[in-house]
């Protein structure tokens, strides 16, 4: 390829927030098809980012000449649907997380692949962020020592619809949609930030409980898990809390000092160790998805390698659905 030019499956608020933008503003890739189950929302997206057209069928799009790759955008029950359509005509994938909605979907997925020869990539895009990059280098420094725990805790009060009592509800909180509730969209990226900074987790359970009473899924979940190098980890989380309560924080406990941080909201890391406390501001690119989207280009193009694949990120879908008892 020379030059990659994107199709949109989806483009909805992730799109125009995080991810949409940024594809246009990398060398070598453009985007010159978008798709929208809702004609007024494919049509107003492509006119107000000068795309030259726009889908309300999946198919059409992936067919469309002009296209060699694609963007699945959607809610994650659809996410193995369509990236394998994608795989099937011959366009690599760039998927939103979770991968998909349960483990089962990921490894379908997965065989697709390499049956294909297709590459398959994942928008974990806080792997490649400068915040996480720098705990991870703290990490690597060894300024905390041998890490010896790792501890996740996240709580928030309910949101906006979450106790309506029709359609208007959340996507996020319809398991058949989601995989779970909003655990499975928001845990998703603290469970794949720790197996990239220690390895694979190869034991994990959890004990999930629906205490607020708003919706079906589960909103407090706790879980204990081990990574393969034999670290301990546990988690905490809560989405009906109180505001009292709030917090966005991962704890890593070593035997030289600690070290704090929060994946959704990238207060200043907090590094403690013999010669004090430190905190760290990192800055992070306006459009966040950005500089793995540039991973994954650079790797099309043969200018590099992506390693957020559909093979990395199964592992926090097999995590998610031991933590939820789905197996």
């Amino acid at each position: 390829m020379k030059k990659i030019k994107w199709g949109f499956i989806g483009c909805g608020e992730v799109v125009e927030l995080k991810s949409g933008p940024a594809f246009g503003e990398i060398d070598g890739s453009e985007v010159v098809a978008v798709m929208s189950r809702t004609a007024s929302k494919a049509k107003s997206y492509a006119e107000r980012h000068g795309i030259k057209r726009w889908y309300t069928d999946a198919q059409e799009l992936i067919d469309d000449p002009d296209v060699n790759a694609v963007y699945v955008a959607t809610p994650p029950s659809s996410h193995a649907t369509y990236a394998i359509m994608a795989m099937h005509a011959g366009k690599p994938v760039y998927v939103e997380k979770p991968l998909a909605s349960n483990y089962d979907d990921c490894a379908r997925i997965n065989r697709v692949s390499e049956q294909t020869g297709i590459a398959c990539y994942v928008a974990y895009y806080r792997r490649s962020l400068p915040y996480f990059n720098k705990v991870k280098s703290i990490i690597a420094s060894g300024d905390i020592g041998k890490v010896l725990n790792v501890q996740i805790r996240y709580s928030s009060p309910a949101r906006p619809h979450d106790e309506d009592k029709d359609d208007s509800k959340p996507w996020r909180i319809n398991p058949d949609i989601a995989g779970g509730g909003y655990f499975y969209d928001m845990a998703a990226h603290q469970l794949d930030l720790l197996q990239d900074f220690f390895g694979v987790i190869i034991d994990a359970n959890g004990i999930c409980a629906n205490r607020g009473g708003l919706y079906e899924a589960e909103d407090s979940v706790s879980a204990c898990f081990r990574f393969e190098n034999g670290l301990p980890g546990s988690g905490s989380w809560c989405f009906v809390g109180h505001e009292s309560a709030r917090e966005d924080r991962i704890e890593i406990i070593g035997d030289k000092g600690s070290l704090c941080f929060s994946v959704f909201n990238y207060e200043p890391i907090s590094l403690v160790t013999s010669k004090g406390k430190a905190n760290i501001a990192v800055a992070n690119p306006t459009y966040v998805q950005k500089p793995l989207i540039k991973e994954v280009v650079d790797d099309l193009l043969g200018k590099g390698k992506c390693l957020c694949t559909s093979v990395s990120a199964t592992p926090v879908n097999w995590v998610m659905d031991r933590i939820l008892g789905k197996f």
